[in-house]
């Protein structure tokens, strides 16, 4: 069980940052799903669930997330779903169950980059930047990538495209973690694809710095990605071996990208509910 020496509540992020540069040692809560089954003592907990990050908030293009945001809030946020293909929707409806997603936070699910997770999986996959208390706004790949342990995160910033995406998985029961899982979002003439649950953390294949793979690709293109997905290197678990994540990668990829072109493009700009 995780316990704290002492526990604070600060009411801005600012504060909570302080307290952090204070004491590195210092545990930063969100949700404290996955957190508290740790069997650790902490000598600070803080609690961001003062510092007003529970708001998704709207620009003209962009969606500017609280980090204290929970799956359950986001999932059902029909804009937000509409404007990014439902893949957000596709990726966590599977997490446990609606009690578990209505604690869990978009900004501890992201700030743990946890392997099994799916959120970063359909994220990784968008044009996402984190906002860090500290660090300022940096872009979801080397976010993921390195982490910003000395830092808080404050919002997730999702920008708008008229984005085809889609999530797929694979799991031994129907509320487990994925075993494996990928998505691809089409946005700005480019796919991205992602592979997570290796069961290291997610990864990007192509789209930013990574291989291009144009929109209209050939069959000969998305077998280069298929065959990128299964060099990766994976894990084995109790939920897989490395060699089946190898086998079964190059068809979740191409069962993310199929699904996503089936999809109409999403509307840069969502007509009000």
């Amino acid at each position: 069980m995780l316990t704290f020496e002492r526990y604070v509540r600060p009411s801005t992020p600012r504060e909570a940052y302080d307290l952090l540069r204070e004491n590195r040692l210092a545990t930063v809560v969100g949700g404290m799903m996955w957190l508290r089954l740790a069997d650790r003592t902490s000598p600070l907990g803080i609690d961001l669930s003062r510092c007003g990050l529970d708001r998704i908030e709207e620009t003209d293009g962009a969606w500017r997330i609280g980090a204290m945001v929970t799956l359950a809030q986001l999932e059902n946020h029909e804009r937000f779903q509409a404007s990014t293909c439902g893949v957000f929707t596709e990726a966590v409806r599977d997490i446990v169950g609606a009690q578990f997603r209505n604690l869990a936070t978009v900004g501890g699910s992201l700030y743990a980059r946890m392997g099994f997770s799916d959120v970063v999986t359909s994220l990784l996959a968008l044009d996402v930047e984190v906002e860090l208390e500290g660090a300022g706004v940096m872009p979801i790949i080397p976010f993921v990538e390195r982490g910003a342990r000395n830092d808080i995160l404050t919002h997730v910033i999702v920008r708008k495209h008229r984005y085809q995406a889609a999530f797929a998985s694979v799991r031994i029961a129907a509320t487990d973690f994925s075993a494996l899982n990928a998505a691809a979002a089409c946005w700005q003439g480019s796919w991205h694809v992602t592979v997570g649950a290796r069961p290291k953390k997610a990864t990007l294949l192509t789209g930013g710095e990574r291989i291009p793979l144009r929109r209209d690709f050939s069959p000969k293109e998305l077998d280069a990605v298929c065959e990128l997905a299964e060099s990766l290197d994976y894990g084995s678990d109790l939920r897989g071996t490395a060699e089946w994540r190898a086998r079964v990668a190059p068809v979740l990829v191409r069962r993310a990208v199929a699904a996503a072109q089936a999809k109409p493009r999403a509307a840069k700009e969502v007509a009000p509910c």
